[in-house]
């Protein structure tokens, strides 16, 4: 169990982040009140992938979709393709 800043979490004390379910409560509430110190913690790889599951307002998944989409236009220009087969390094 995880002690969570009430400005996120003000309807108990604790969830328990190792359950699938409050886990992604606990992302969707961070994106929605979370601090950008908050925000920062989060597992990058975790949040892209939850994303369309987490019920977001639209403007707020439009925000992290776009984020997401540009911060893998900047990773796959700064790692260019390599190899004389065509193929890429996994990123």
């Amino acid at each position: 169990m995880s002690a969570i800043p009430r400005y996120i979490l003000w309807s108990k004390g604790q969830i328990d982040l190792t359950d699938d379910w409050q886990r992604r409560w606990y992302i969707r509430q961070v994106l929605l009140y979370g601090r950008a110190e908050d925000v920062a913690r989060l597992d990058w790889e975790e949040v892209e992938r939850l994303l369309p599951e987490l019920n977001l307002p639209p403007d707020v998944y439009r925000l992290w979709e776009s984020y997401f989409r540009a911060r893998q236009a900047t990773v796959t220009t700064s790692h260019p393709q390599q190899g004389t087969e065509g193929t890429s390094e996994p990123v």
